[in-house]
């Protein structure tokens, strides 16, 4: 199988150019083609050399991820994608627009393992890790769709960024080269349900990103009956973890806290939550459930919701309610692709 040229970072492209004894500015054309223009295939790349492209063909491959549909909300603009890979594997990603711009939420693997019990992306289980290429092919794709500038990207679709860990970092290098689309580091954001090593070890990466903490407990009882991954790592350890990301970095954590009525809605859970992330400088970002069929899990009512948010800032906590987008979509993660899956009888 040929390796995805996509993935391969700048300096490394350099070092294959030179190899072919090509003059260095070979490697800026390559680069700007692939990530700049977004080009599919090497036959776009007009103002490289037939033969040069032939030598990269014969040894590397544009791996596609195609659009195979778009549901567009009819409420708020949101764009659900799914997209098509080689191998026949659909991954989704989602396209939100707000008044500071547009923003992007990719996925990082094909399914995932992590057995969360309110997401639809983990029932199946993982099929496979994305590749870096595979990850810059959902920007990409929607940016050729619409026409429109990506201002912001998340990491929070189907699959465990720390799970993918090197894909992830390449991935994340390999959007911010300013030869390629540029795009801020510090405007990307990093979803973990709370793999310790790679918050420790992603601390020392030097990428300004935002890290978010998928928490949605405040205790260990409550996280392991609705997050297998803390029968791993304990809250002690993770909120450990997190303490050494921001003494690293300097960079303000979030963390992601979806209401489920009746599970972790209750005043004793806002009490232990304002209580876990006390002196921390973070922020809470509640999430009202996005309700899946294979789950009985209902949302919180509005005015639970509301309650928690303000027993939240008397602490003097940082918190927002995460805007409901694409909801008449499938638009949590998932959903779309399973309900494909089931149609195909796959």
């Amino acid at each position: 199988m040929k390796s995805d040229i996509r993935s391969i970072e700048y300096k490394d492209l350099g070092k294959i150019v030179e190899g072919l004894s090509e003059k260095r500015f070979r490697t800026d054309q390559i680069f700007g083609w692939l990530h700049a223009k977004g080009a599919e295939s090497f036959d776009e790349m007009t103002n490289v050399p037939l033969s040069l492209r032939e030598a990269f063909a014969r040894e590397y491959e544009i791996y596609p991820v195609k659009v195979n549909r778009v549901l567009k909300s009819a409420h708020d603009g949101t764009g659900k994608y799914l997209f098509a890979l080689h191998d026949g594997n659909l991954i989704e990603s989602v396209l939100m627009r707000y008044e500071h711009g547009n923003s992007v939420c990719i996925s990082t693997q094909v399914g995932c393992r992590m057995g969360c019990k309110f997401c639809a992306s983990t029932i199946d289980g993982l099929v496979r890790n994305l590749s870096a290429g595979e990850m810059l092919g959902q920007v990409y794709g929607i940016t050729k769709e619409t026409g429109e500038r990506i201002s912001n990207i998340v990491l929070m679709g189907s699959g465990e960024p720390f799970d993918n860990y090197d894909e992830t970092v390449r991935f994340i290098r390999l959007i911010t080269d300013e030869r390629g689309l540029g795009l801020s580091a510090r405007n990307i954001t990093v979803s973990t349900c709370g793999i310790v090593p790679g918050i420790r070890k992603f601390a020392g990466e030097g990428l300004p990103v935002t890290l978010a903490l998928s928490l949605h407990a405040c205790t260990d009882e409550d996280r392991k009956r609705i997050m297998p991954v803390a029968n791993r790592y304990g809250l002690d350890e993770v909120m450990d973890a997190c303490r050494y990301w921001f003494e690293k970095t300097g960079r303000r954590l979030t963390f992601e806290y979806s209401l489920i009525g009746g599970v972790n809605d209750r005043d004793e859970d806002a009490k232990g939550l304002a209580s876990l992330v006390s002196g921390l400088n973070c922020h809470i970002n509640l999430i009202p459930v996005n309700p899946i069929e294979e789950r009985n899990y209902v949302q919180s009512p509005k005015q639970a919701v509301l309650a928690f948010k303000n027993k939240l800032e008397k602490n003097n906590i940082n918190v927002t309610i995460r805007r409901e987008m694409g909801r008449d979509i499938d638009g949590a993660c998932g959903q779309l692709r399973r309900r494909v899956l089931k149609e195909e009888g796959r």
